[in-house]
């Protein structure tokens, strides 16, 4: 597969910021074409994400003559040749979302040439052992908390975990009617008709403590008779209320043992939580190994800590500081190094959910890694606007 050019333009995400959507062009008059997700809460070891007027001049400055006429016949010579012209440990020249962004559509070409699906290819390179019929968990953000709403909450995300067995389309309904049903009673409760959305698509609104979206979010569950189908989980990003070596919640420092033991009171409280994602601050390698020892059997799941990188995975895994890793292409910005991130969990017995961002765009490439990796959760956010693509594809690639 030869690339003859590639561009870059500026669009917009689901936040209204700009973004960048990567063009690539093959011989025969083909172009392909991904749109690159952007991130407000991001770890400190996350690949540089270019503006687009950056991007731009990358580019024009050289690595689009450089680009072009590479020929080769896999993601991976592809990705080699895109690293070894950055040079960076975290992608300083090109940026990791440029060079995703040329990943994603040269893996699209090669599809296209092959008459295939852009998840057979990626799983027929990286993951040719996987079980592609397996349904991964959904995971939708649907109250807002953190740095992604402007409420009283610390804890980022409450999440209901949705689980199939049988056709997407029937699961994902119900999760749409819950998601109306929260909201009705979110707005029944504080007399408001129109209620305020963060980041993600989530309810924005004060609740009286962190603990409180759990509880109503339980309640609403088991009176709809969903018990059976529906947990949930939460992203504390547990860095964003890191200061001073301790952490501010709910107007209080704690320390790490004090913040553990209310999570402990929220695992006794709650019969549904299952999953909690960055409970403690990146840095905070010891807080996560306790964690691991209080969960049992729910998840603890790595993304800041993590941020999609083998090496970091592999360390935490064998340091038993996570069950669970978050996958973002864009944190690592190659779909080879991303698909890398995702053996080397999977090898170690680690669960891997593949997710969006804060600021995403309609494109479902996540949805394409997470078939062909056999992943054990897709992470997107609520059933609404620009996601709603994401649930489609879920529908289209998994009948």
């Amino acid at each position: 597969m030869i690339i003859e050019s590639i561009g870059v333009q500026e669009i917009f995400d689901s936040r209204g910021e700009p973004t960048i959507e990567v063009e690539l062009n093959v011989p025969g008059s083909h172009s392909f074409f991904a749109k690159i997700p952007s991130g407000k809460s991001k770890g400190k070891n996350e690949a540089v994400t270019l503006p687009f007027a950056e991007a731009e001049k990358v580019l024009q400055n050289g690595f689009a003559r450089e680009i072009e006429g590479f020929d080769g016949e896999t993601v991976e010579e592809l990705d080699t040749f895109l690293l070894e012209s950055d040079g960076t440990k975290q992608k300083e020249r090109l940026g990791g979302n440029v060079m995703l962004g040329v990943s994603i559509t040269f893996a699209r070409a090669l599809a296209h040439e092959r008459g295939k699906e852009l998840w057979e290819v990626l799983h027929e390179e990286f993951f040719p052992g996987a079980d592609t019929a397996k349904k991964p968990l959904i995971f939708a953000n649907l109250i807002n908390g953190g740095a992604h709403a402007d409420n009283n909450i610390d804890i980022q995300e409450y999440m209901a975990v949705v689980e199939t067995k049988g056709a997407y389309t029937e699961s994902i309904q119900k999760l749409i009617s819950f998601y109306e049903r929260l909201g009705f009673v979110i707005g029944e409760e504080r007399d408001v008709k129109r209620l305020p959305i963060g980041d993600e698509g989530g309810y924005s609104v004060n609740f009286k403590n962190n603990f409180a979206p759990i509880e109503m979010m339980e309640k609403l569950i088991l009176e709809s008779e969903l018990g059976d189908k529906f947990r949930i989980a939460l992203d504390a990003a547990a860095s964003g209320f890191w200061e001073d070596a301790q952490y501010r919640f709910e107007g209080t420092f704690l320390s790490t043992h004090e913040l553990i033991e209310r999570y402990k009171e929220y695992f006794e409280k709650s019969k549904l939580l299952c999953s909690i994602e960055d409970p403690c601050d990146e840095d905070d390698l010891e807080g996560f190994k306790k964690m691991v020892k209080l969960a049992d059997s729910r998840w603890i799941v790595g993304d800041d800590l993590t941020t999609t990188d083998p090496e970091r995975i592999k360390k935490s895994a064998q340091e038993k500081r996570i069950t669970g890793v978050i996958i973002k292409a864009n944190q690592i910005g190659t779909l080879s190094e991303t698909c890398e991130a995702i053996r080397v969990a999977q090898e170690k017995g680690i669960r891997c959910i593949i997710s969006h961002r804060s600021g995403e765009t309609d494109d479902s490439f996540l949805v394409h890694i997470a078939k062909a990796c056999g992943a054990d959760g897709v992470k997107i956010g609520a059933p609404v606007k620009e996601r709603i693509s994401k649930y489609d594809e879920l529908m289209r690639l998994y009948p």
